[in-house]
């Protein structure tokens, strides 16, 4: 049961949106390192610090890249947890308060749409899996030609469909069966990870020669020079590997039984881990240099290379991570945000079904075809657009607010949030003047534009970080106008 909220406006209530009752907040800080566990243990991440090692980093400097920007992000996560564990709603109620309960769709609507990118790729990534694995056993039986239109071929599609319908289970229950399946599966995935790791080791007699290999960026490398410029538009991309999450985390916290257990279970669960496996990641394709006579970065396809029963444990271990991290990281954040747009009509369970349906929709396929594309493009990309929200969220609430919110006015036009018809022209101004900043780079970078003043392109280095200060900034001095 969730809490009542007298006089809940029907377009900004619906009992998914409720503030979550005390029976409901069961959450100890075993459940969010479970959590992040399982939801770091993926290919994506698997693959991160391939990206840095071939932009040039050694390992040490690739695994150090991880943790420190996952340390970083950590901090706003807790930050807007306080929020989710303190008044028990999700995400797309609280931002009503620094929007307004009608300008707060903008954002969530972002957040959403962000993740249901994610999960696309994520279902495309653990579809791919299972194609790689049974064409392994078969010979490659399931092979054929591409399909028009879909630029893939019918095993691929078949296979694709066959994950995103695993998803659709878990959709349905809700997200305390989101829950079970991730503190069920973090210790698995963790053994599996050093399971790689040991059988790597051995098989290679040892690591390798990549592990030993220096930086390109030292004297008389192939990028001389280049080290600081690289190192911090990649830390800028660790950070917003996750800051997505940064934003919703409210949809878990609001369950936590305290502010300390979702404090520490984040802290246990998050930097570590990720730094874990981003070494496991280097290490295994160090090793897979002299088994194989070739680095192989990507996972599925080292799945599609292992033989035997081990090709059945890497199919498990792969479709487990895949989905625990889509589950977690891409259905929760937009089911409620679509359910935002409409609460009266679109449920949790609805908002999730939707979700589902554009993660088909926008061809995943096409967004992972280039690594430097994927790093540089997409994840700093959107982070010039989250970071801005982060900002503000964490101005308003801890400075504007004094963390006192108003629960009830969340919940109706009428109220301290309903002000200026339900927009509020500080949050979104400062929302668009964080996104200026980092526009010219990005257009750049995508190749929308040939070319910017440099100036552009260091500022765009630092995404995520620039949004994030300049909308906060921006916002106190407006919010204190008013």
């Amino acid at each position: 049961m969730t809490k009542t909220i007298k006089g809940a406006d029907p377009s900004l209530f619906n009992a998914d949106m409720a503030p979550a009752a005390d029976e409901q907040q069961t959450w100890d800080m075993w459940s969010f390192a479970s959590l992040w566990v399982a939801m770091v243990v993926c290919v994506p991440t698997y693959m991160l610090s391939g990206g840095l090692v071939a932009a040039g980093m050694n390992w040490w400097q690739a695994v150090l890249t991880v943790f420190l920007g996952n340390a970083i992000v950590l901090v706003p996560m807790m930050l807007i947890g306080h929020m989710g564990a303190k008044y028990g709603v999700p995400f797309p109620v609280l931002l009503r308060s620094a929007f307004g309960t009608k300008g707060a769709k903008i954002p969530a609507l972002a957040r959403g749409l962000v993740a249901c990118g994610w999960f696309g790729i994520n279902t495309w990534v653990g579809g791919s899996a299972i194609y790689v694995i049974i064409n392994a056993l078969s010979g490659d039986m399931f092979k054929g030609t591409d399909l028009p239109v879909l630029g893939i071929d019918l095993a691929q599609t078949v296979c694709f469909m066959l994950f995103w319908a695993m998803h659709l289970y878990f959709i349905k229950k809700g997200t305390e069966s989101i829950r079970w399946l991730e503190t069920m599966a973090a210790p698995f995935l963790l053994a599996m990870g050093l399971a790689l790791l040991a059988w790597a080791y051995v098989k290679a007699g040892g690591f390798g020669e990549m592990l030993s290999a220096p930086s390109q960026f030292i004297e008389g490398g192939a990028k001389q020079g280049q080290f600081w410029p690289t190192f911090f538009i990649s830390l800028t991309a660790m950070v917003g590997f996750w800051a997505t999450m940064a934003l919703n985390i409210p949809d878990f916290t609001r369950f936590a039984k305290s502010q300390r257990d979702q404090m520490i279970g984040q802290a246990i669960g998050l930097p570590i881990p990720m730094a874990l496996f981003a070494f496991i990641s280097v290490a295994v394709t160090s090793a897979t240099v002299t088994i194989y006579g070739e680095a192989i970065w990507n996972p599925v396809d080292l799945a599609g290379r292992m033989g035997g029963i081990g090709v059945i444990f890497a199919l498990a271990a792969l479709v487990i991570a895949t989905l625990t991290t889509n589950l977690a990281a891409n259905v929760v954040a937009p089911a409620y945000g679509f359910s935002n747009l409409a609460p009266a009509k679109i449920s949790f369970r609805m908002g999730g079904y939707i979700t589902a349906a554009i993660g088909i929709a926008i061809f995943p396929w096409k967004l992972v075809e280039d690594a430097g594309a994927y790093i540089f493009t997409w994840l700093v990309g959107y982070s010039a657009l989250l970071g801005p929200i982060a900002g503000l969220l964490i101005a308003d609430y801890f400075l504007i607010r004094k963390t006192k919110l108003k629960l009830d006015d969340l919940f109706t036009h009428d109220g301290e949030y309903g002000a200026n018809n339900g927009w509020n022209m500080a949050g979104l101004l400062a929302l668009v003047t964080g996104i200026l900043p980092n526009l010219p780079g990005f257009l750049h970078a995508a190749g929308f534009v040939s070319a910017v003043p440099s100036m552009f392109d260091v500022i765009y280095s630092y995404a995520w970080f620039v949004g994030f200060a300049v909308a906060a900034i921006v916002y106190l001095i407006l919010a204190r106008k008013n």
